[in-house]
């Protein structure tokens, strides 16, 4: 959520950056007609309270002297009337204040190259040549069948489409990609969570879920509770409504949950394979930085991110998002994409963004810079170190060998028992 005073004192800023994601600003005028309307009934109503407190005065002192204050009563009357009409009309703006409010998407960094969609995104830079093959690559989708590494079809008898069960060593090889990632994020100063996987609504509003994305999500029904899209959520608002000393900042956390997403804008794309689930494994770092330090903290978690892929050598690439990609709450992000040989194409993997201030506004996350100073919105930052299923199916399609076996990096071998091949049993 923005601060509603930089709406006020630089609206044509806030709607040209509203503009550039494609967005209409109309909606900001609305906003600022419902803040100037609020804060006059908010003024009237507390200059009637005065009022009446103060006229209540007079009239306890005019009973005890016997006087009459009848026409002083009438008055007081009138003024209770019209503080409750006020009241009533407040709670109507109010209502309908917020949800503008928390539909407006955060301000893009000065950096963010203006395009309409992921096909004008900006290469920062590509690690790796994309192997070639002496004989017919296969996709991952194939190579997890004919290895028996995981079942599509029993998972869409049990869940439906788009679930899987890992079986074997696809899913030794699962925990041995989570155990890798987690251990490489220690070593990098992230704390590492285990996070509840279902949470509150408030918590999707605090990290901008809801309530713009709602139709994303896999809700519990009856329950004003969600399964977790990614735990973004939980670690982001493992701090929410809290005041950090300066000691304590920054926070950084890693944690690896299964995320739930419907992809209900995704309908006929990644149908095959692990690249589009409903259900997958996800690594995750989380990180609440000073304002002054977030933009370095942005670099860093990319090259984190990236780390994981130098480590398994798999060719990647990374890419600065534009206005008409980048996401609702996002400041600026980055995407690391990973070399497909089915897609012959790179495919996104991680993104890391700089959220600025715009989830900590919304979950109250604030720190002090030392005992005397006031309280200050954090800003936070987010990115997958990495997703787990996207992960196994580039090395599938990277690390496989013409007799069908695929070759198990040597930096995961020690997390696979010392085991080198998949082959079929």
């Amino acid at each position: 959520m923005l601060d509603i005073k930089v709406l006020r004192n630089d609206t044509e800023m806030v709607k040209k950056k509203v503009a550039q994601r494609g967005m209409e600003p109309v909606l900001i005028d609305d906003i600022l007609r419902l803040d100037k309307e609020r804060r006059a009934l908010i003024s009237e109503t507390e200059e009637l309270k005065s009022r009446r407190n103060k006229v209540s005065q007079e009239i306890a002192v005019k009973k005890k002297n016997k006087e009459d204050a009848e026409d002083v009563i009438k008055e007081m009357r009138d003024v209770g009337e019209r503080i409750k009409e006020i009241d009533e009309r407040l709670n109507t703006i109010q209502s309908d204040y917020h949800d503008k409010m928390s539909r407006i998407p955060n301000l893009i960094h000065d950096d963010v190259p203006e395009g309409k969609d992921d096909t004008e995104n900006v290469e920062i830079r590509r690690t790796g040549e994309p192997r070639s093959f002496d004989f017919e690559p296969k996709a991952h989708w194939d190579i997890l069948e004919d290895l028996e590494l995981a079942d599509f079809d029993r998972a869409a008898k049990v869940s439906g489409a788009r679930f899987v069960y890992h079986t074997g060593d696809g899913a030794r090889l699962e925990r041995a990609l989570m155990n890798f990632m987690l251990d490489v994020h220690n070593k990098n100063g992230y704390r590492e969570m285990m996070t509840p996987q279902i949470v509150r609504a408030e918590a999707m509003y605090a990290t901008g879920q809801l309530p713009k994305f709602g139709e994303d999500l896999f809700k519990i029904e009856d329950e004003e509770m969600y399964t977790i899209p990614t735990s973004e959520v939980t670690l982001t608002n493992f701090h929410k409504d809290e005041t950090l000393a300066a000691d304590q900042v920054p926070v950084k956390f890693t944690a690896q949950t299964a995320c739930f997403r419907s992809e209900a804008g995704s309908a006929g794309r990644d149908t095959r394979g692990l690249i589009r689930l409903h259900q997958f494994n996800k690594v995750e770092m989380v990180r609440l930085e000073r304002p002054e330090d977030s933009w370095a903290a942005l670099e860093e978690m990319t090259e984190h991110a990236e780390n994981i892929l130098n480590l398994l050598d798999i060719p990647h690439r990374t890419v600065l998002l534009c206005t008409g990609d980048i996401g609702f709450g996002s400041s600026k992000t980055y995407d690391v994409e990973v070399w497909l040989p089915s897609y012959n194409d790179y495919k996104e993997i991680s993104s890391i963004s700089n959220m600025t201030d715009f989830q900590a506004r919304r979950g109250n996350i604030k720190f002090k810079r030392d005992k005397d100073s006031k309280p200050e919105l954090l800003h936070t930052l987010n990115g997958s170190g990495l997703a787990v299923g996207r992960t196994m199916a580039a090395l599938l399609e990277n690390y496989q060998n013409g007799d069908g076996s695929v070759t198990v990096p040597e930096v995961l071998q020690p997390y696979m028992g010392g085991q080198e091949k998949l082959e079929r049993l």
